[in-house]
């Protein structure tokens, strides 16, 4: 009996998210983690033949970053968001669209999952404007700079006529961290930004964030001091004490795009662990931070 009770727990949740939309952002760790990679699209495999429709949106920061070094392209990050020059750009082009996008692609094909690789460019799904040199300030130094990002987009549309289609036909869009100009030029878009402005578009029930820490922690250097449950005054008062920098900021930036866009429920978990996503999804407990607009009573 008490192997069937987490079954008849994981049904509760199956029926409430049975046709809704979540969509998943799968970050580059996880990919180059094969162990990694295999039991998420095992979790996806799950998800999507009890009937929860999915849209996954990767990134692949530490791809490129190898690359670049092999090749001795010069990497520049501020405030956890990359600069991207043509050389840059092109290799960007080869590890996303190329080589993570496919291998991500043929480990759902793996478990029973009819997966379609997209870009931004592909449908015309992602419009967007390269970025003009803007100031940024880093919150845990205050420093501020003049900063030319190069060929990074931000987002102007999103149609979802496409990825409606390919979900309608019971497959599973995977994007990457690409998007398109009205003049046809690629751009380097963050990928956390793809999926947010994905989930608001498609009217999603939650995005979820799949990253390579525990969640939201309160100190970065204490995985104990994990936030498992917040809000919008949650994230500004941490991004305000300076517990949040580098990659962790454009994430944050993404949940409070989604959540301010109507996305009911974001979710920030370790995808490094294994069954992570079932986790969260199909137990009490969850495994990581669930972030809301308001906390009830808040």
């Amino acid at each position: 009996m008490n192997r069937i009770l987490p079954l008849l727990d994981a049904a509760a949740y199956i029926r409430l998210f049975h046709a809704k939309t979540i969509v998943i952002k799968v970050s580059g760790s996880i990919l180059a983690d094969e162990r990694a990679r295999t039991a998420l699209a095992e979790d996806v495999s799950l998800l999507h033949h009890v009937g929860i429709r999915l849209v996954l949106v990767h990134g692949g920061g530490p791809q490129l970053d190898a690359l670049s070094n092999k090749l001795d392209v010069p990497r520049e990050v501020v405030a956890g968001r990359r600069v991207t020059d043509a050389k840059t750009l092109d290799l960007a082009k080869m590890v996303f669209r190329g080589q993570l996008n496919s291998d991500l692609v043929a480990a759902l094909t793996a478990v029973g999952v009819k997966a379609v690789g997209l870009s931004g460019a592909d449908g015309k799904c992602i419009q967007a404007t390269r970025r003009p040199p803007r100031t940024m300030r880093d919150p845990s130094t205050g420093v501020e700079q003049l900063v030319d990002f190069g060929f990074v987009g931000d987002v102007d549309a999103v149609d979802v006529t496409l990825p409606k289609l390919l979900i309608d036909a019971k497959m599973v869009p995977v994007f990457c961290s690409l998007a398109c100009s009205d003049g046809g030029q690629l751009l380097n878009v963050n990928a956390d930004t793809i999926a947010a402005r994905v989930a608001i578009a498609l009217g999603a029930e939650k995005l979820i964030l799949c990253t390579s820490v525990a969640g939201l922690l309160e100190d970065v250097k204490d995985p104990r001091r994990l936030v498992s449950y917040g809000d919008l005054g949650t994230v500004d008062e941490l991004v305000r004490q300076g517990a949040v920098s580098g990659g962790m900021l454009p994430k944050l930036s993404a949940c409070t795009d989604a959540l301010k866009g109507g996305v009911p429920r974001v979710h920030l978990i370790d995808g490094t662990r294994v069954h992570s996503l079932l986790l969260e999804l199909f137990t009490n407990e969850g495994c990581g931070t669930m972030l809301v607009a308001r906390r009830e009573g808040g």
